[in-house]
């Protein structure tokens, strides 16, 4: 039971890896439709799932988590991840959960986050942040199956609790999105991801809005 109890310790949000930082493209949409309700958050969120997290960081996430601390291959992921994330605001926010992410794991001792955080440091590693979890998740005991659902909740979560930390909707209709996301998360990890997949990410009108968020002269999140 101890790799479930890990994966929900670490899907926590309380858990201080930098993520209540980043918006996930959320604030960004927020200033182009004020009029965000829950019905227009639950298909930004299911957008993000499928045509960001399931293309591309599920699949960082997976491989980093098969190269078993295979630094090499840990850094070539981490540069696929890189060219793949359009605009600088989400590669820099990416880049930068990671980093925070690696922090919090140090300073508990984590033998394989000081490893990355000083390839990282030393620019062996970019320190995105699906690459950085899958590592730091393999070496910790969690199975590739725990590993994608504390990701994906993760990323719903984060994207929920960014709309109703903006205020564009309410705490309970926030659960009600993120409990409509489960099913799909599900479906999602239900699938495996093959030895040989590339990484893709589509999502045109988040993107824009991220750019935008990037030129704002107030800003609560970082992306």
């Amino acid at each position: 039971m101890l790799p479930l109890l890990q994966a929900i310790w670490q899907a926590d949000g309380t858990f201080p890896s930098g993520a209540f930082a980043f918006s996930y493209g959320v604030e960004g949409v927020v200033d182009l439709r004020s009029e965000l309700d829950g019905v227009a958050l639950a298909e930004l969120t299911a957008t993000i799932l499928r045509q960001r997290w399931e293309t591309c960081d599920r699949i960082a996430l997976v491989q980093a988590f098969r190269a078993a601390g295979n630094l090499h291959a840990i850094a070539a992921i981490d540069r696929d991840v890189e060219a793949s994330t359009f605009g600088s605001t989400m590669r820099d926010g990416s880049r930068r959960n990671g980093g925070s992410f690696l922090a919090s794991h140090a300073r508990l001792g984590d033998a394989t986050a000081l490893r990355l955080r000083d390839a990282v440091r030393s620019g062996v590693c970019l320190g995105h942040i699906a690459v950085m979890q899958g590592t730091v998740w393999q070496a910790m005991g969690l199975d590739e199956t725990l590993a994608q659902l504390a990701s994906a909740y993760g990323v719903a979560s984060g994207v929920t609790a960014a709309a109703v930390r903006l205020g564009a909707i309410g705490a309970l209709e926030g659960q009600k999105v993120l409990r409509g996301c489960l099913a799909l998360i599900d479906a999602l990890v239900t699938q495996p991801v093959p030895h040989d997949a590339g990484l893709s990410s589509f999502a045109p009108f988040l993107e824009i809005a991220a750019a935008r968020h990037a030129r704002a002269d107030l800003r609560l999140f970082v992306n």
